[in-house]
This record gives C-alpha cells, sequence and structure tokens, in this order.
C-alpha cells in the first residue's frame, strides 16, 4: 500500500491544459492501425467476422488546445466493433459519438476499417471451390449533417497482351511456312499433330496478374452489394484469377484469357461502363495496374465517373 492511498487523487490531464505552443488548428488528430474485431456484410447477407485495423480521428478546432482524448475515440470504437455489425448508419452514429465525446473542441469526425472478406469461389469446369480474400476499406468522415462513404476494395484478374498476341501469332505462321512450304502436301492429321507440339507453338503472348483498385461512393447509406459489384466486375473483365483448379479448370481458363486480350486501357474502360450503369454508385475512381511480365515496371490506367 501507498502511504499517501488514503489520500484522494487528481491525476493530472496535460493534454487539455493551455500549451505555449498551441497556437494552431489541426485537420485530424487521432489514432490509426487500432487492432480490432470487425462483422461485415458485404451485401449477400453472409456476416463474416475478421480482424481490423481501425483509424479514428477529429480535427482540433481550438488553436489554445494541446490536444483531444484519443482515449475516448479508443473506447468508442471498440463498444461499437465489438456489438454491431458495421453498417453505414452505425458508422454514422458511431462520429457523432466522437464529436460529442469532443463537443468542445471538434466539428469534423472520420473512420477507416482495413480488414479482408472472405468469398467463396466457384472453379470455371470442375466441381471444386475455393476462398477469394478480397481487402476492403472502409472510410467515412462526418461534418456537421453531412455523412460520406467511401469503400475500396481490389479485384485482382490475369491481362493478356493483344500486341504480343498478335506478334505470337506472327511468329506462329512463319513457323508453319517453313514447316509445310508451299510445294508440300498438307495432310490434316500432320498439321493437327503439329499445332500439339512445342515446334508449333512457337510463342505465346505474355500474360500477367493484373488489380484494379476500384473507389466507390454509395447513394444509399442503407447498405451497399459490394460482393454484387466485384461479381459485376469480375465478369466484364473475364478472366479473374481462380481458386481450386484441376486441369479442365486451368484449360478453361487459358481459353479465356486466350479470348479476352486487353490493354490496361481496355480494362479501364470495361470497368468504367460497368460502374456507370450502376444506379447504387453516386461516384468512383478507378485504378488499372498490368504487373508486366515483359516490362520491370506496370503499365497503369485510370477513370472515374463521368461528370
Amino acid at each position: 500500500m501507498y502511504i499517501h492511498d488514503s489520500i484522494p487523487r487528481l491525476m493530472p490531464d496535460v493534454a487539455s491544459q493551455e500549451h505555449a505552443l498551441a497556437i494552431g488548428t489541426l485537420d485530424w488528430v487521432g489514432m490509426d492501425g487500432m487492432e480490432m474485431p470487425v462483422a461485415f456484410d458485404a451485401g449477400d447477407g453472409d456476416v463474416r467476422g475478421t480482424s481490423a485495423r481501425v483509424g479514428a480521428w477529429v480535427n482540433l478546432i481550438r488553436p489554445e488546445a494541446r490536444g483531444i482524448h484519443m482515449s475516448r475515440l479508443y473506447l468508442l470504437v471498440e463498444q461499437y466493433l465489438s456489438a454491431e455489425t458495421v453498417t453505414s448508419a452505425g458508422l454514422k452514429t458511431l462520429l457523432q459519438a466522437f464529436l460529442t465525446s469532443h463537443a468542445d473542441l471538434s466539428d469534423h469526425a472520420r473512420i477507416t476499417l482495413r480488414f479482408e472478406h472472405l468469398v467463396r469461389r466457384r472453379a470455371l469446369r470442375s466441381d471444386n471451390s475455393g476462398w477469394r480474400a478480397y481487402p476492403i476499406t472502409l472510410d467515412a468522415t462526418l461534418s456537421g449533417d453531412r455523412f460520406a462513404l467511401e469503400i475500396t476494395t481490389d479485384v485482382v484478374y490475369s491481362s493478356t497482351c493483344p500486341a504480343s498476341a498478335a506478334l505470337s501469332r506472327q511468329l506462329i505462321q512463319e513457323r508453319f511456312a517453313q514447316n509445310f512450304p508451299a510445294d508440300r502436301e498438307l495432310d490434316r492429321d500432320t498439321i493437327l499433330k503439329w499445332l500439339g507440339s512445342e515446334q508449333g507453338i512457337v510463342a505465346t503472348p505474355h500474360a500477367q496478374r493484373s488489380t484494379a483498385t476500384l473507389r466507390v461512393r454509395p447513394v444509399s447509406d442503407e447498405g451497399f452489394p459490394l460482393i454484387d459489384m466485384i461479381d459485376r466486375v469480375e465478369s466484364a473483365l473475364g478472366t479473374p484469377v481462380q481458386t481450386a483448379v484441376k486441369r479442365e479448370d486451368e484449360q478453361a481458363f487459358a481459353l479465356a484469357n486466350g479470348g479476352n486480350l486487353m490493354f490496361c486501357e481496355d480494362a479501364a474502360r470495361r470497368i468504367q461502363k460497368t460502374l456507370e450503369a450502376d444506379a447504387r454508385i453516386a461516384d468512383f475512381h478507378v485504378r488499372i495496374a498490368h504487373h508486366e511480365s515483359l516490362h520491370p515496371h506496370d503499365a497503369v490506367a485510370f477513370a472515374s465517373k463521368a461528370r
């Protein structure tokens, strides 16, 4: 026991005291990377629990105030995420609680949640299936009565270069002309065997894993069908990456790539058209990156909603 345990103690609160250096307002103050549980429904009715990294901020509008009450933000986040499935309405309520807890210091609030959401995906031909983890970022702000929510996710797919495909076809034609000169009698079985050989398919186009980063702002605060949007984008791209594959699935994927040649510009326009047609999206920004196997750098394109 401490000697002074019987004496009530008033613990110092340095952050609330005025300070000589406190001479300006700040856009955001808070914490980032807080480890929290999160339960999320991506619009398919399947609530999944996972771990999230959370950022919580308020602005600081009193020039003479040294700091905010960070512990209040942490406790509010922990209370909300431990009790409820994440929704737009719930995030708005949480941000209002941020501001209520900082009524004399702040009039803007912000929260970000970063986590992965698992979705089961079927194979192309076989009866197998596997899990895909989509990275999700929710970024919500509240200023007065104005609430805004942006949702960011990545779609990973395969892209085969149209220019490389054309150059490969030319080489195959040239090899065919060498192996089957004009004066040689053509035999169907011989040609089929040649086409199935390494000598026949002398060149292949380069393909690469590619990433479409989608940042959308929903029209409604009543929830957003995120998985449905991802499904539509993957369908527009035609070659999303696969999970469990047997040989028949790999062959179907090769066929899809061969009939789905695209530059990064093509991918950006496909996604732009898909999102433009979705009335549930108020605004969007898309970043396409083809992580090229030909170059040590990426081919990149950007697209946004028409104004």
